[in-house]
């Protein structure tokens, strides 16, 4: 069978296929364990010939879109994270994500990658000196105050995912636990339900378009639930210092992309001007 017609990518081969597959499983088990996963999946998708980058955007979306679907159920389970928070939290990121994709549209993302480089050395760094961080759930806002600052970072982060993308779980992630104040696995409990809502935001602007490829998205999302369904339970499993770690992996990871972005896009074309 040519899987490529079938699919309608032309070029697809049967070897491009199992390697995307196989990036798609590896993207849920670290989406499930700390988020990050979009580093993976999203290139890998990129080096299909023929494939445009707003449908490997869209398609990445209805892939992770079985994952984080997954492992929200699978942490809420076993985790019993606090709804209260995540729910709010969520709507408000889908509505921040839906923002972010309406403003890439008319403002490229090259133009914020610097600044994220920068915050994410900040992240790795106040990480890494503090090892007692997320270490137990120690909150540090009550009542209303709690849900309008959950509310804030679900909006921001939302808005960043529908604007540029990569890490998305992971900035949920340091956020619950630097901001209120949440153990890393309560933290990554919540970060997979409103990091659904953000992967469904951004579908909801895809799918009209035409953007999706729905047979190659289909066979992503089954790859990510079986690496996501992995990923949660090892990560319950082995609690917050196993989430500690995988988070500096990926934020260090996260650098590495984004920086050799801002090179490509910004510094490499100045410097060869002159």
């Amino acid at each position: 069978m040519d899987i490529g017609a079938f699919l309608g990518l032309e070029h697809l081969t049967w070897g491009m296929l199992i390697l995307v597959v196989l990036a798609a499983f590896g993207a849920g088990w670290i989406d499930a364990v700390v988020g990050g996963g979009g580093l993976l999946q999203l290139p890998a998708l990129l080096l299909i010939p023929g494939i445009t980058p707003v449908q490997a955007l869209a398609t990445n979306k209805l892939g992770s879109v079985f994952g984080t679907a997954t492992s929200s159920v699978t942490y809420y389970r076993r985790v019993k994270p606090d709804i209260r928070t995540a729910l709010p939290m969520a709507a408000i990121a889908l509505a921040g994500s839906i923002g972010g994709a309406a403003v890439a549209t008319v403002l490229p993302a090259a133009a914020f990658k610097p600044i994220i480089v920068v915050a994410l050395l900040a992240v790795v760094l106040f990480t890494a000196f503090r090892p007692q961080m997320g270490a137990a759930t120690r909150l540090r806002f009550s009542g209303h105050r709690h849900h309008v600052m959950a509310g804030a970072a679900g909006l921001g982060i939302g808005f960043y995912d529908g604007m540029i993308g990569p890490g998305t779980g992971t900035f949920l992630v340091i956020t619950l636990v630097a901001l209120l104040g949440y153990d890393f696995l309560q933290a990554s409990a919540k970060a997979k339900i409103v990091n659904f809502a953000t992967n469904a935001g951004a579908l909801i602007l895809f799918i009209p378009h035409g953007s999706v490829l729905w047979l190659l998205g289909l066979l992503l999302g089954v790859a990510n639930f079986a690496g996501s369904y992995l990923g949660s339970r090892m990560a319950i499993s082995r609690g917050t210092g196993f989430i500690r770690i995988i988070f500096l992996l990926v934020v260090v990871a996260l650098i590495g992309k984004l920086g050799l972005d801002v090179w490509n896009e910004n510094l490499a074309p100045l410097l060869s001007g002159r």
